[in-house]
């Protein structure tokens, strides 16, 4: 179907939801949700002591983003408090609470000048559920957190505990509902381990959505050894650069408990594959291909990042592997394989399929191979997929570990999983927030389709489309589509075209809306549109 010809279908489709002018709609019978997001997925903001401590967002931002991180969010760790600390002494880092939680976690672009869905967190979720009845500050809040730390930083899990009884209180002493994405998940097993008791006080079910409970290791391996990007292309200029990342990265403990769990028995192991050039006792030069499972991964890290140096305030600081990191990510590991969900809590587990993830990295080709390992941090990695959401493999995700309720597979990409109306479905189900799909509990409608018809067929270089669809709007109020006092139906007309750029078709759609009267109580709405692409 040509582009322009669904556009109209959309926004006719749309109109029928929004005849009515809309109220907020609360439920007063449903239970709280606590949104709890992952790695990268929480607004931060800096706090200067010696500008009277003044705020100032750090994460996310587009403008002077990559000065502000290197600056403010560079960090080193601290092995006796297991807190990664601002390289800058008088710069504290600090999550905005405003909207009960929700502002850090909703859209994190501030401007929205690059405008990438990217940026949209857990914004389509936030606003598909208070569709459902849930409101802001009474059934539905967030909980950001600076995703630096590790998943079981005590200061943190102090404060997701206060979160746990700040909601509890506040829906009048309901049990709570959480909802995890990503690292999140890691974040509340941690916490559920630590502090199962009052986990069990406060918190009813546990959904989990594509959490790397077994780590995401061919992500985090070329995370440690290239950096990361969330943004390509020329994009990159406003934004955070991949090796200022890398440097920020290499001292969260965050990243290091996103490693391949090295108690968890893979059904396929992940490798560090590398071509490597050797010379033989001969002194002839050979190539071979060398892999190295998790644990043995490790050296060759240790290897690379052995000269890895940061710039800071013009000197050069010394930036390797961190094995004390690597001591409290070990600690974290045996105490997630260990938890256990309370009596009195249901876990659910919703995780990504059907996308190419890595999971096992190579570095060089046996036509380039690497002759130095510290030279590994300049190459290009290829990956092995395999099934997953394009960042955690769907073994890591549905190997919870837990007595889990249900745990369901659904295609979809590791951050717009969130966006998913096939995820919606399922949480409106597990949330107890069911109702009938066609019913809209403020206006008191219904829209039931009720035909559907298309054809298409190309002649000469010119191809049309022409669809049928008809709607019957069940309602009680005569007033909807105005007074139609006359009794003759409403004809309305549109048309849009695009004009093509000499690539792309020419393009133009007509559409014919038509409104008849209300009879015993329902609207009959019928749309006849024509699309008309022509081969430039």
């Amino acid at each position: 179907m040509a582009v322009l010809l669904e556009e109209i279908l959309q926004s006719v489709e749309l109109w029928l939801k929004l005849i009515k002018k809309q109220q907020p709609y609360v439920d007063p019978n449903l239970d709280p949700v606590l949104l709890v997001p992952g790695i990268a997925g929480s607004i931060l903001k800096a706090v200067d002591d010696d500008h009277g401590n003044r705020e100032e967002r750090v994460w996310v931002r587009i403008l002077r983003a990559d000065y502000k991180l290197r600056t403010k969010l560079w960090s080193r760790f601290d092995p006796s408090t297991g807190r990664t600390v601002s390289l800058d002494p008088k710069t504290s880092i600090v999550v905005p609470d405003d909207r009960y939680g929700l502002h850090a976690i909703d859209v994190l672009d501030p401007d929205m000048i690059i405008g990438r869905d990217c940026v949209s967190y857990f914004h389509d979720m936030i606003v598909e559920m208070m569709k459902w009845g849930f409101q802001e500050g009474k059934t539905l809040f967030g909980f950001g957190y600076d995703f630096r730390q590790s998943n079981r930083l005590p200061e943190t899990l102090e404060r997701f505990a206060k979160k746990l009884e700040l909601v509890y209180k506040a829906s009048g002493g309901k049990k709570i509902n959480i909802i995890s994405h990503s690292m999140g998940g890691l974040l509340v097993k941690c916490f559920m381990s630590l502090h199962s008791d009052i986990f069990e006080k406060y918190v009813k079910n546990w959904i989990a959505i594509a959490a790397p409970f077994r780590g995401a290791p061919g992500y985090v391996t070329s995370t440690f050894l290239n950096g990361m990007s969330f943004v390509e292309g020329w994009e990159q200029n406003f934004f955070v650069s991949k090796w200022s990342m890398h440097q920020l990265l290499i001292e969260c403990p965050s990243i290091y408990e996103l490693m391949a769990c090295p108690h968890f028995k893979w059904q396929h192991i992940p490798l560090l594959e590398i071509w490597k050039e050797k010379e033989d006792s001969a002194g002839n030069s050979r190539v071979t291909l060398e892999s190295y499972p998790p644990k043995k991964s490790i050296d060759v890290f240790k290897d690379a990042l052995s000269s890895n140096t940061v710039n800071y305030e013009g000197g050069d600081m010394p930036l390797p592997l961190n094995l004390e990191i690597l001591k409290w990510a070990d600690e974290t590991h045996r105490l997630l394989s260990s938890a256990n969900v309370p009596a009195q809590v249901k876990f659910y587990n919703i995780y990504g399929i059907n996308l190419e993830t890595p999971h096992s990295v190579c570095y060089g080709t046996k036509e380039a191979p690497v002759t130095d390992l510290q030279e590994l941090r300049f190459f290009q990695p290829a990956y092995v997929c395999v099934d997953g959401d394009g960042t955690v493999p769907a073994e890591s995700a549905k190997a919870d570990g837990l007595n889990a309720e249900a745990r369901i597979g659904v295609p979809g990409e590791h951050r717009g999983i969130l966006s998913d109306h096939h995820v919606f479905r399922i949480l409106k189900h597990w949330l107890n927030a069911d109702s009938d799909p066609y019913y809209n509990p403020i206006n008191d409608y219904v829209i039931l389709p009720t035909t559907f018809d298309m054809e298409t067929h190309k002649e000469n270089g010119v191809q049309v489309t022409s669809v049928k669809e008809e709607w019957e709007i069940i309602s009680g109020d005569n007033n909807e589509f105005g007074s139609m006092a006359d009794g003759k139906p409403v004809v309305s007309s549109i048309s849009v075209s695009h004009a093509g750029d000499g690539k792309s078709e020419q393009e133009n759609a007509y559409a014919t809306l038509v409104v008849h009267p209300q009879n015993d109580g329902k609207h009959h709405i019928q749309l006849n549109a024509v699309g008309v692409s022509v081969d430039s």
